[in-house]
């Protein structure tokens, strides 16, 4: 963008004839080209950075998902061990009973947690682009602020 201050060819890309300046026509004709083609290309950094966080998102929650349903299946012989270490010293029922409340605790204490996590989470902002966009706007002000000094 620190073209658009220097820059003294006219829009054909010649210099002008006479050696001025170019036109304000000029000079806002190519601010519109510059400023749409950085739109875009900050929109298609935009569009990259979301698309690889979305792949590696992808995986991390696939892998995450396989971990889960085996935990799920550990516990869950877990649970049944304990069930039957206190069915050696109460009816069955009443260890069954004992082991259930207490994993419902459990899961209400998680997923109240969770809750608030969930909550307190941002969306995702696509960090580089955000960062691109700050320095291309710094730059476009400094030009102006020159411009209109000279």
């Amino acid at each position: 963008m620190a073209d658009v201050a220097n820059v003294r060819t006219s829009h054909n890309g010649r210099t002008p004839h006479n050696g001025s300046e170019p036109s304000t026509a000029e000079l806002v004709q190519r601010a519109a080209e510059q400023v749409s083609r950085l739109v875009r290309d900050e929109l298609t950094l935009a569009r990259a950075e979301l698309t690889q966080k979305g792949k590696h998102a992808g995986i991390g929650v696939g892998l995450l998902a396989g971990g889960g349903a085996f935990a799920f299946f550990g516990l869950g012989a877990l649970i049944t061990a304990v069930i039957l270490l206190l069915a050696l010293v109460l009816p069955a029922w009443a260890a069954a009973l004992i082991v259930a409340v207490a994993v419902l605790l459990i899961a209400g204490v998680l997923a109240l947690i969770g809750r608030r996590q969930v909550k307190r989470a941002v969306p995702p902002v696509p960090q580089a682009t955000v960062r691109s966009l700050r320095a291309d706007v710094d730059v476009v002000s400094a030009a102006v602020k020159d411009r209109g000094r000279a």
